[in-house]
């Protein structure tokens, strides 16, 4: 299931910090593509992709050892792998490296959906400093149960996840387009409670799979359910803070909805 377009909410603002961040995350690729050769477009990669990904990509057995690792052995000889950045600076380098084009399509799908409305929510500032926030927290989550790994963690998921588990506490009623393809290709609606409900779900069932086995896995499961604890855990926080409900009543077939509408839902 893809989703492509959420279909209650009217942003305020426009989403410059949202479309700024999906820009920088494709010209990036732009850049990996240049350096793979185009190998990176279909997920393949190179010799000099990897030592990118090595370079700018969070390793987690970096943090635990407290050591940069500045050379990996390919075959006969050493290749140099330091950083052009501190290495407690990859986690947010990583967040705009990318595997491969389905890996950059999804993960900026996703964002073009749900990050818009986050940022009209929350304001540009807070919006810019939240998603930096869930993708910080998102990479120390899979660090957590990968503490030894010395594979490189890229991609942008981990910071998205963060928007979906705010989307799911601010807009749960909103009706979210959907593609789904299996044997037919056909469009639905789902209710964001639901859609983002199944999604997180599947992201535990993967996770539990993949403990003990991180390392022949190539997703990042526990960077998602971190980065999506972080979205609900502020967004509730915050709720209590403001003395308001940490589940919002479903105004959506109310009579008044002018402040659903409006992106910010009544409480």
């Amino acid at each position: 299931m893809f989703p492509f377009s959420d279909a209650d909410t009217l942003a305020l603002r426009r989403p410059w910090v949202n479309l700024s961040l999906i820009t920088i995350c494709c010209l990036t690729f732009v850049y990996e593509m240049f350096v793979s050769r185009l190998a990176i477009v279909g997920g393949g990669e190179n010799l000099d992709i990897t030592l990118l990904f090595f370079k700018l990509g969070f390793i987690p057995a970096e943090i635990t050892s407290g050591q940069e690792f500045t050379v990996v052995r390919n075959l006969l000889f050493d290749l140099n792998i330091k950083s052009p950045v501190h290495n407690y600076l990859t986690p947010v380098t990583s967040l705009f490296l990318h595997g491969g084009l389905m890996h950059l399509v999804g993960n900026m799908m996703f964002l073009w959906v749900f990050g818009d409305n986050i940022e009209n929510h929350l304001g540009h500032i807070k919006y810019l400093i939240f998603y930096l926030m869930a993708g910080l927290v998102a990479t120390f989550s899979h660090w957590a149960f990968n503490p030894s790994s010395e594979i490189p963690l890229i991609g942008a998921s981990g910071a998205v996840s963060g928007v979906l588990g705010a989307y799911l506490l601010i807009f749960p009623y909103n009706r979210v387009k959907v593609l789904v393809i299996f044997f037919l290709i056909t469009v639905i609606q789902l209710r964001a409670m639901w859609l983002l409900g199944l999604w997180f779900a599947w992201q535990i069932i993967q996770g539990s799979f993949q403990l003990g086995i991180s390392d022949q896995v190539s997703i990042a499961f526990f960077a998602h359910i971190g980065g999506f604890m972080f979205g609900l855990g502020i967004i509730a926080m915050w709720r209590i803070i403001t003395g308001k409900n940490i589940w919002p009543r479903d105004y959506s077939s109310s009579t008044d909805v002018s402040s659903y509408w409006r992106g910010r839902p009544l409480e």
